[in-house]
């Protein structure tokens, strides 16, 4: 889904097949959990993240195993998509008690010509302050954005630091393995996204 404020479905087409052929594989095996959003296992996507957290230090997938990881591509401008998942996965935290030591939630800006360190090191510790944010320079963030097969694009502003950013409005949830699992569709709330979590941390 591409998000300035709503949808541009064509997303979907890229995830239309993926998803299909994850729920039959799903359907195929008698013990598998019952997750409220959608299951991805086995896909051939999103293996790879190489950039630096809002401290400077360089951060890959690696870095969090044994921890269950949950990646949003956002940035900090945006006026309701952003800040919205945000606080919804602050709620998530706050429901897992305990738990969400085991949990990273990781910010990912697909606008680092504004995003700065400094200004992310700002933003993100607003919604939960165990929450890392990512960046890297403009090739990097293309290189990071097709690899999790997300799309983003300018929407020119009245001036040229105006502009605002259309953008896939989705979540990705890692499992401890480092294994991506599910695709979180924008909307879906704290409960459905805890209940998750909650079957990858057992």
């Amino acid at each position: 889904m591409m998000m300035k404020s709503f949808s541009v479905p064509r997303i979907w087409r890229t995830f239309a097949a993926l998803i299909c052929t994850s729920l039959l594989l799903t359907a195929c095996q008698k013990d598998a959990p019952q997750f409220k959003n959608t299951d991805i296992t086995g896909a051939s996507f999103a293996r790879e993240l190489n950039l630096s957290d809002q401290f400077g230090k360089p951060r890959t997938l690696a870095d969090f195993k044994g921890k269950v990881v949950v990646i949003f591509f956002g940035y900090t401008q945006c006026p309701d998509v952003c800040p919205t998942t945000m606080v919804e996965m602050a709620n998530v935290m706050k429901s897992l008690g305990k738990d969400a030591e085991r949990v990273q939630v990781l910010f990912v800006t697909i606008d680092p010509e504004r995003d700065t360190q400094e200004l992310l090191a700002a933003y993100v510790p607003n919604f939960d302050p165990r929450f890392l944010a990512l960046r890297g320079d403009v090739v990097q963030t293309a290189k990071v954005a097709q690899e999790f097969k997300v799309v983003y694009q300018k929407v020119p502003g009245k001036s040229n630091d105006s502009y605002s950013m259309d953008h896939t409005a989705a979540s990705y949830i890692f499992d401890p393995q480092g294994r991506v699992r599910l695709f979180v569709q924008y909307g879906k709330k704290a409960d459905e996204i805890a209940h998750d979590l909650r079957l990858l941390l057992q």
